[in-house]
């Protein structure tokens, strides 16, 4: 062979050497670590159909007083402290009283007056209807004349009228008295029904005014029924028709946000609440089962309401993290991550039934949030053991 094609042959022999040393390097050295990846088991559990609210509910009172007295005057005497627990009827604040009590003493003696003089006149009537019975007596006799029975007969209807007009001058001023002692009940403000107060916004001492018309003025305490406490939570009205009383509900508030609460949906509000610019939706109203636990509830506490449509026990369910929107899952098959479409059943914010497309105890990635977990991605199982 001539010296340069034996060069030739020797130089591409160096190349292919090296080429396929790079090849050997690169599918072996170079060549990225598999992904590895956490799996979770298709196992049998409890799978529920719920519905959500759509924005934040708030923890509501059906009885909530917003109080002040119905007249002006000084707090001579506060009963309350915020947080306190009161009884229906009981003293809640006083105001000065002596010109209402000095008015009410008057009309009493004032109506005292008037059923004197009313006694005094139907006394008078009866002794007046007495002498015309006797004078009508003899009259049969012809012993009195027509004359005189006849101004009998006057003096009785004059007596028995001004006996009238004072038993209505007896009813009037008792009126009055009435009047004067709903101005003394005015100046003592009470309870109106069994109630814990989340505020008191006077002191002793204050001068005090009542609202009029047009003009709003700030209330003094703020009484609320613990035991009428309910959560009010809107939801899409997309959902109205699938929605019913009685239904089952899980909450969950923000002061307890690791725990969950029990309740049944007792309201629906028979209309669609529409807000400009906010999506349409219907209010429900839920009480919590725990009511002793509700009662320690404040008014205006955010939740969130969960309702539960159905319930199935002991079907195949994957967590709801690792199914991917479409209803796809992705498995590892030949090392390497591959979709699988599934066929779903109930499904919620935690669990997803699977009715199809995957065999009991199939294992499916479960940590999906990771950008590099895609089909066609090399990929080793890490277990961390079964689902629970």
């Amino acid at each position: 062979m001539p010296t340069a094609a034996r060069r030739w042959t020797v130089r591409l022999g160096v190349l292919l050497a090296v080429v396929a040393a790079g090849y050997v390097v690169r599918v072996t050295l170079l060549v990225p670590a598999p992904l590895r990846v956490t799996t979770v088991a298709l196992e049998r559990g409890r799978v529920e159909s719920t519905l959500s609210n759509t924005k934040v509910g708030t923890v509501q009172a059906r009885r909530r007083a917003k109080l002040s007295p119905g007249t002006s005057g000084i707090v001579v005497e506060l009963a309350v402290e915020r947080g306190q627990r009161v009884a229906a009827g009981a003293l809640l604040l006083r105001l000065e009283d002596s010109s209402q009590r000095a008015q009410l003493e008057e009309s009493k003696r004032a109506l005292a007056v008037a059923q004197a003089e009313q006694r005094r006149s139907c006394i008078a009537a009866e002794r007046a209807a007495r002498e015309l019975e006797r004078n009508r007596e003899l009259a049969v006799d012809q012993i009195v004349s027509v004359d005189l029975l006849d101004r009998l007969e006057s003096a009785c209807e004059e007596a028995a009228a001004a006996c009238a007009v004072l038993d209505a001058r007896v009813e009037q001023v008792r009126a009055h008295v009435g009047v004067a002692a709903a101005e003394v009940d005015k100046t003592e403000l009470r309870a109106p029904f069994d109630a814990v107060i989340a505020e008191v916004s006077v002191e002793r001492g204050e001068w005090i005014t009542p609202s009029v018309p047009l003009l709003a003025a700030p209330d003094v305490i703020d009484a609320i029924d613990t035991s009428s406490l309910y959560i009010s939570a809107p939801m899409d009205e997309v959902d109205s028709r699938r929605l019913s009383v009685g239904q089952p509900a899980r909450l969950t508030l923000d002061p307890w946000p690791e725990q969950s609460f029990t309740g049944r949906v007792v309201r629906i509000a028979p209309y669609v609440l529409d807000l400009e610019q906010q999506n349409r939706t219907v209010e429900i109203e839920v009480e919590l089962d725990d009511a002793e636990f509700a009662r320690s509830l404040l008014p205006g506490t955010s939740a969130d309401v969960e309702v539960v449509l159905e319930v199935r026990e002991d079907v195949l369910r994957l967590p709801a993290a690792a199914v991917l929107t479409g209803d796809r899952v992705l498995v590892i098959e030949a090392g390497r991550l591959v979709e699988r479409a599934i066929e779903v059943g109930l499904r919620n914010w935690d669990w997803v039934e699977v009715v199809g497309g995957l065999a009991p105890g199939a294992r499916v990635v479960g940590e999906l949030e990771r950008t590099e977990v895609r089909a066609g991605a090399r990929a080793e199982e890490a277990r961390v053991g079964a689902v629970p």
